[in-house]
């Protein structure tokens, strides 16, 4: 009798073990085929994934007030980092978009602009006092961003301006966008939570 209460214990705590295993087999199979983001449009182009995705090193740039800063996301945040240039007629669009973006109550979502076409940071200050800008804006004094001398060592490809890169929750760079997409709209903020809404790890 204690032989066969034995037995029917065993195959009780087998049969646990191996559903716990099948559900985590099913729990990383479900993350590992997390579905497309939402689509996003912005005129004639539309949120582009990028594979591989590649980790973002920490970026030495120049803030406003002509400081050395060093950003790397932060973990668990949505970072769009967001090039533009002093002569891009849809930056001054794009641009006060972010800055909005700034004010919606998404948690864990960071900004960053950084000037492309510039290194002398009182001229970006000049343009920056014509146009509302997201709180953390910078020029690329030390070409970590972008090295247009040496594309392949640069950080970011910028294929047209402005470009925003979207890092997501892990640190690594999810996809781009060109042009000023509206960020405020449905779709845009579906995108963002998409990414918001995935695990770190």
């Amino acid at each position: 009798m204690a032989d066969e209460d034995g037995l029917r214990t065993r195959r009780r705590l087998l049969g646990q073990g191996l559903a716990l295993g099948t559900g985590l087999l099913l729990s990383g199979r479900a993350r590992a085929q997390q579905p497309d983001p939402p689509r996003l449009d912005s005129g004639r182009s539309q949120f582009i994934l990028v594979r591989p995705r590649t980790a973002v090193a920490p970026l030495r740039l120049q803030d406003m007030s002509g400081k050395d800063a060093t950003l790397a996301p932060k973990p668990g945040h949505v970072t769009l980092v967001n090039f533009w240039a002093t002569w891009c007629p849809a930056c001054k669009t794009d641009l006060p978009t972010l800055a909005a973006l700034e004010r919606t109550p998404l948690q864990r979502l960071d900004v960053w602009t950084i000037c492309a076409d510039r290194r002398d940071i009182r001229t970006i200050r000049r343009y920056a006092q014509q146009v509302t800008m997201p709180r953390a804006s910078f020029a690329d004094p030390h070409a970590q961003a972008t090295n247009p001398t040496n594309p392949d060592a640069s950080a970011f490809a910028l294929p047209a301006m402005p470009i925003t890169y979207l890092i997501g929750t892990g640190g690594l760079i999810e996809g781009y966008i060109t042009g000023a997409p509206e960020w405020l709209s449905p779709p845009g903020q579906a995108l963002l939570r998409y990414y918001l809404d995935l695990p770190a790890a």
